[in-house]
């Protein structure tokens, strides 16, 4: 029996990692035991899984998570880039103060059981760990120099899990997501929202808004490759990484009008007549500072996979979530 802990398991990531898990389970671990851990669960999620609701950011909620001594943990749990931009406190003390309890939780445990308890620790960091000026494609040598609080935070989790990594007390993989689109449900308070938002609203005949003009490039991956790459990186051999562990991972780089194309081939001129254009000079001065194309060359060798094109990563929008969005 594998113990699997989701924290973050209530939020729309970690609902369909938990549904990828129970449906195709992991490579060499016949019986999964899954536990999701959050603040809230939506009412219709995944079911299956054990549930425990909490905040990692308590004093001793850490140590309750590490205390059942799960084998395998994904920690997925965060405020977004516009909430932590704004939050400035929150911010730190969500997206980087809980990586410290959480990981010195498993640096105790190490310590008690003598050396003998060393788990996994997937952690989904971000292409925010990265600030301009940009190559024309990001490679795997290029710097860390975060433009914004989220991708501060994210950049010093990164570098704290391979510290402890190093030690010998957990084993650590950073992944660095693309922006995750197209995401089911309400817009959140994430600074790319609308790059799921100018999709998503309109396949469901609701008006969206584009805050960015539609010459902006972005790199993407849809929540199905997401949960991949999270299930790739639970069983990945990490000394394959080389103490380098944290990894760009595969996406599409394309632009907003590029989008707007797809779902015009998709869904017609009348979806397309539903965004409407409304500039945000917070989220432009935001979307300023990220990444725009990766040759992410280390992660695909490795196994890692995304889709090819914008449709694609439409079409499965509309496979997996629009006919629960239109019930």
């Amino acid at each position: 029996m594998t113990k699997i802990l989701i924290i973050g398991g209530g939020g729309m990531v970690g609902q369909k990692l938990a549904a990828r898990l129970i449906e195709k389970g992991l490579p060499g671990h016949a019986d999964l035991d899954i536990t999701l851990f959050d603040v809230a669960f939506p009412p219709k999620g995944v079911s299956g899984p054990k549930q425990k609701t909490g905040n990692l950011s308590t004093d001793g909620v850490a140590q309750d998570l590490v205390a059942n001594k799960p084998d395998i943990v994904f920690h997925l749990a965060a405020i977004v880039s516009g909430e932590a931009e704004t939050d400035f406190s929150k911010g730190w003390d969500v997206n980087m103060m809980s990586m410290w309890h959480l990981l010195e939780a498993f640096r105790n445990a190490y310590d008690a059981s003598g050396g003998g308890y060393v788990p996994r620790l997937v952690f989904t960091s971000s292409i925010a760990v990265f600030g301009g000026p940009f190559p024309e494609k990001i490679d795997d040598e290029f710097l860390s120099a975060p433009q914004t609080s989220y991708g501060a935070q994210k950049a010093i989790s990164e570098l704290m899990l391979s510290d402890f990594s190093r030690k010998g007390f957990l084993d650590g993989v950073s992944l660095r997501l693309p922006t995750i689109c197209v995401r089911p449900g309400k817009a959140n308070l994430a600074a790319s929202s609308f790059f799921s938002g100018i999709i998503r609203e309109p396949l469901n005949g609701q008006e969206a808004i584009l805050p960015v003009a539609d010459s902006v490039r972005h790199w993407h991956a849809s929540p199905r490759a997401a949960a991949g790459f999270l299930a790739h990186a639970a069983t990945l051999d990490t000394k394959l990484l080389e103490g380098r562990r944290a990894l760009n991972l595969p996406g599409l780089s394309c632009t907003v009008a590029e989008q707007i194309e797809a779902l015009r081939r998709i869904a017609g001129q009348d979806a397309v007549d539903l965004i409407k254009v409304a500039p945000d000079p917070a989220v432009i001065k935001i979307v300023e500072g990220w990444p725009r194309n990766f040759n992410p060359s280390r992660a695909i060798a490795l196994g890692f996979k995304a889709e090819t094109t914008f449709d694609e990563i439409i079409q499965t929008y509309i496979a997996e979530d629009l006919p629960k969005a239109s019930v």
